[in-house]
C-alpha cells in the first residue's frame, strides 16, 4: 500500500496579516518538499460536513465563526487568531482531510495518511478558537474513527512544541481515546501539566524543559509514551504532527533536529504496525521556520512511506 497525501488549494486561501507566523508560505513550502515523492497517493481534501464537526463543536460555535467571517480583510478572534474571507473553506477542508484520511486507512485504501492543510487545529477548544486554530482536526479524526467506524480505542499522540490544549479539551471526557502530548513548558498556552489526566486517566502530559534536545526526547518516549501506547492497544493512531520543536523554530526553545522527527515517526509507525495493522493518520500542526518545517515534514512523510510500503 501507499501513503495518502490529503491537501487542497483552499489551504492557501486562509490568509493572515503580514508578519504572522501561520502564513500561506507554510503550506507552499511543505507541498514543494513533498512534490518529488511521486509514489504518494494524492487526494483532494473534501469539505467536512456539519455533522462531522458537530461531533466536537456545538452549532453555536459554527454559527459564531460564520458570522465573524469578513467579506474582505481580516477579522481578529483573539490575540493571534484571524479570519480572512477564505478561512472557513480552508478549515472545513482541513477537518474533511482528517475524516477522509481515517476512512481511507480503515478501508485499506492507504497504509497511512498525512493531511497537509492549514490552519492547524490542536488549540481549538470546544467553543473557543485560539492559537491559530479553528477546528480540532486530530480530535475529530479520533471521534470519527470511534463513532462512525465503531472502534473501541484510538490514541492521539501530539509532538507539537505547544501543548494541544484543544485536543485535550475535546477528548477529556472520552474514555475511548488516549491523548498523549509532549510539549515545552513553560510556554504558551500554559496548560499541559502532568496532573491534567482526563476524566478517565486518558490524558498523558509530558512537559519538556526549554533546551531539551532529541536524546532526552527519545528517552522520554521510550520510557513513557510507548509503554502507555502498548498498554492501551489502540485500533488507530492519530498524530498531531507539529514541527515547531525544531531548534530553528522562532516560537519556542526546544532543540530537536530533523532526524528526531524522523525517529519519532518511525517509532510511532512501528507501534501502529504492532498494535493496529499499521493504521496511522497524521495531521499537520505547527512549524514556523519555513526551511525547518519543509525538511521535517519531508522526513516525517518519508518514514510514513517506508512504513506503508
Amino acid at each position: 500500500m501507499t501513503t495518502a497525501l490529503l491537501t487542497h488549494d483552499d489551504g492557501f486561501r486562509h490568509v493572515t496579516p503580514p508578519g504572522h507566523p501561520e502564513q500561506v508560505a507554510r503550506l507552499e513550502h511543505v507541498l514543494h518538499a513533498l512534490a518529488p515523492m511521486s509514489d504518494l497517493r494524492r487526494v483532494s481534501a473534501p469539505m467536512a460536513s456539519e455533522s462531522d464537526l458537530l461531533r466536537l463543536h456545538p452549532r453555536s460555535y459554527l454559527d459564531m465563526l460564520r458570522s465573524a467571517l469578513p467579506e474582505e480583510g481580516f477579522a481578529q478572534l483573539d490575540a493571534d487568531t484571524f479570519l480572512s474571507p477564505g478561512s472557513l473553506d480552508a478549515a472545513f477542508r482541513g477537518a474533511g482531510a482528517a475524516v477522509k484520511a481515517v476512512d481511507m486507512v480503515v478501508a485499506g485504501e492507504a497504509g497511512n495518511a498525512f493531511c497537509a492543510m492549514r490552519p492547524p487545529g490542536h488549540h481549538a477548544e470546544t467553543e473557543t478558537p485560539m492559537g491559530f486554530c479553528l477546528f480540532g482536526n486530530a480530535a475529530l479524526a479520533a471521534r470519527h474513527a470511534l463513532d462512525h467506524h465503531g472502534m473501541e480505542r484510538v490514541a492521539v499522540v501530539d509532538f507539537d512544541v505547544h501543548h494541544g490544549n484543544g485536543t485535550q479539551d475535546l477528548l477529556w471526557d472520552e474514555r475511548r481515546a488516549l491523548f498523549i502530548s509532549s510539549h515545552q513548558m513553560p510556554l504558551w498556552p500554559g496548560t499541559g501539566a502532568p496532573d491534567e489526566r482526563g476524566a478517565f486517566d486518558n490524558v498523558v502530559n509530558l512537559p519538556l524543559a526549554p533546551g531539551t534536545g532529541g536524546a532526552e526526547m527519545r528517552a522520554l518516549y521510550e520510557a513513557q509514551v510507548f509503554p502507555r501506547l502498548r498498554a492501551f492497544a489502540p485500533e488507530l493512531v492519530v498524530v498531531s504532527a507539529g514541527f515547531d520543536a525544531h531548534a530553528d523554530d522562532p516560537l519556542a526553545n526546544l532543540e530537536w533536529r530533523t532526524e528526531d522527527f524522523a525517529w519519532v515517526t518511525r517509532e510511532l509507525c512501528a507501534f501502529a504496525a504492532e498494535l493496529c495493522g499499521g493504521r496511522l493518520v497524521s495531521v499537520m500542526e505547527g512549524g514556523y521556520d519555513l526551511e525547518a518545517l519543509a525538511a521535517s515534514v519531508a522526513a516525517h512523510v518519508t518514514e510514513l512511506r517506508e512504513a506503508a510500503a
